[in-house]
């Protein structure tokens, strides 16, 4: 029965903004899974209202019952009510946007924007994910991991986004060494071309790393001289929300609201 339960939650997981529909097979290869036992976790999810079926593409897509669900978090929690006026005064007083990213696994979520009002900036969306190497954002919380967890995920790979991605596992390393000892990471087109991000981690009660919190923007906007200026400040916002985090003895993402 436990059994049943993991492969059906497991399954649910497949669900994702990068991948909201799915077939039947498509689904039961992803998994590994037996065609007609997919075929029932699906249908008892629909049943529920967890899933429902596209009538055209006969895909499976995810139900109603999840945003009933969602606002009920978001009532019990109102984590987002307290953040994001901190990160809008944050992308108010540095002209550039503002986003939280939290650790889900071995990657990063955008869990809440604060945009700039200037035309041109770095636009991302609620729900987008990151690999943890590459960018401040995931960078700063890649830093704080336990080594072995560091290990696993560059031995997955490291694969390029852009000329600046870095892929020498040694050269990470140090990188990641020299983020520590700092407390911050500034990065300039390494996940995306000519885009800057100065972040800074976010931690739980447990000292344990969680989050991160980010500026970022186009590249001519932010050289390495204005970040004495800029860093405070965000230093300064970290240090409001940290406290939240604290406070309410925040652990995982799914303590924060998802909107």
């Amino acid at each position: 029965m436990l059994k049943t339960l993991d492969n059906s939650l497991e399954l649910l997981k497949c669900f994702t903004k990068q991948n909201p529909s799915w077939g039947v097979r498509e689904l039961s290869k992803e998994m590994n899974m037996n065609h007609s036992v997919v075929y029932r976790i699906l249908s008892t999810f629909e049943s529920h209202g967890f899933l429902a079926q596209n009538s055209e593409t006969k895909k499976y897509e995810l139900g109603i019952r999840f945003m009933e669900y969602g606002y009920i978090v978001q009532e019990k929690m109102n984590l987002s009510n307290f953040i994001y006026p901190i990160m809008k005064e944050l992308s108010e007083e540095t002209e550039e946007s503002t986003f939280l990213t939290w650790l889900e696994g071995s990657e990063g979520i955008t869990v809440e924007i604060a945009e700039t009002d200037k035309r041109i900036k770095f636009a991302v969306s609620k729900g987008a994910r990151s690999v943890l190497y590459a960018g401040a954002s995931s960078k700063v919380i890649m830093a704080y991991l336990p080594q072995e967890k560091i290990a696993e995920i560059m031995d997955t790979g490291l694969q390029a986004f852009t000329t600046k991605t870095i892929l020498e596992p040694e050269t990470l390393l140090k990188d990641l060494e020299e983020i520590r000892a700092k407390g911050w990471c500034y990065s300039i087109g390494e996940y995306s071309e000519s885009i800057f991000a100065l972040s800074v981690p976010l931690f739980n009660r447990k000292n344990e790393i969680i989050a991160s919190l980010t500026i970022g923007g186009p590249e001519y906007r932010m050289p390495e001289s204005i970040i004495p200026e800029v860093l405070p400040k965000l230093q300064k916002a970290a240090e409001k929300i940290q406290g939240y985090f604290s406070q309410y003895d925040v652990e995982t993402q799914s303590n924060y609201i998802s909107r």
